[in-house]
């Protein structure tokens, strides 16, 4: 399914391909408890950027390695490249076209203690 998604402003827009159930995540560090981000990471392939790029700021903190991007006219983080699928994206689930969501599985992840709850995931699936 094609879901519709930017930021408040509507300066950022783009288009995710993900399925019609939704396994987000929900991540307890403290950018994402703050802003209230839920997570829905796609393979960069699924992503398309429509409209704003030249509206979007980088912040980044720690190992510099997430790329978190926020429309610098109305701040919103609809998505990002994040530390642990460097490769990937997440978009922020509330972002998106609320109407089209049906379902979705929420799991939780431990962002407070980032490597220990990556080794516990790669330790069950070594292909995360």
């Amino acid at each position: 399914m094609i879901y519709m998604g930017g930021c408040h402003c509507g300066r950022v827009k783009y288009e995710v391909e993900a399925p019609v159930e939704l396994e987000v995540t929900k991540c307890n560090c403290s950018i994402c408890t703050q802003s209230g981000y839920l997570h829905l990471i796609v393979p960069e392939s699924d992503f398309s950027l429509l409209a704003g790029a030249d509206c979007l700021t980088e912040y980044t903190f720690g190992t510099h390695t997430a790329k978190h991007l926020f429309c610098k006219f109305c701040g919103i983080k609809s998505f990002y490249r994040p530390r642990s699928h460097p490769d990937s994206v997440s978009v922020n689930v509330w972002c998106l076209d609320q109407d089209k969501i049906r379902n979705m599985k929420v799991k939780q992840f431990d962002g407070q203690n980032w490597e220990q709850a990556r080794e516990r995931l790669r330790a069950i699936n070594p292909a995360k």
